[in-house]
């Protein structure tokens, strides 16, 4: 992952509304929801929904797929893998002394490679 994708992904997630939305696809995994589950789920007007899931459908980390007159959005995990790998990637590589014990379990880089 570049910079500007990890600004784009980061910076898609920083609204409250956006966030709880991810997170509550991520609880579901691939299956996803529809925009009707999630609007009423989440209290979240259909409009507003509706520029959510583009913010994050843009910045990648949203899939979606049709099955029939639905839409379902899930969450694109290879993209959620990529961020965090990328944020942590040069974990204590400056450090002077080894990861401890606070850091060393998420200072492993995720290694994903990416189609873009």
């Amino acid at each position: 992952m570049k910079s500007k994708q990890a600004v784009e992904s980061l910076s898609a997630l920083a609204s409250e509304p956006r966030l709880a939305l991810y997170r509550l696809l991520v609880k579901r995994g691939p299956m996803g929801f529809t925009p009707s589950e999630l609007s009423e789920r989440l209290d979240i007007p259909g409009p507003t929904l509706s520029f959510h899931l583009k913010e994050l459908v843009r910045a990648e980390l949203l899939a979606f797929r049709r099955e029939g007159r639905n839409l379902y959005y899930s969450p694109n995990f290879a993209r959620m893998r990529s961020l965090v790998g990328f944020l942590t990637e040069n974990c204590c590589i400056l450090s002077e002394d080894t990861c401890d014990e606070s850091c060393a379990e998420n200072c492993q880089p995720v290694l994903v490679t990416s189609r873009s």
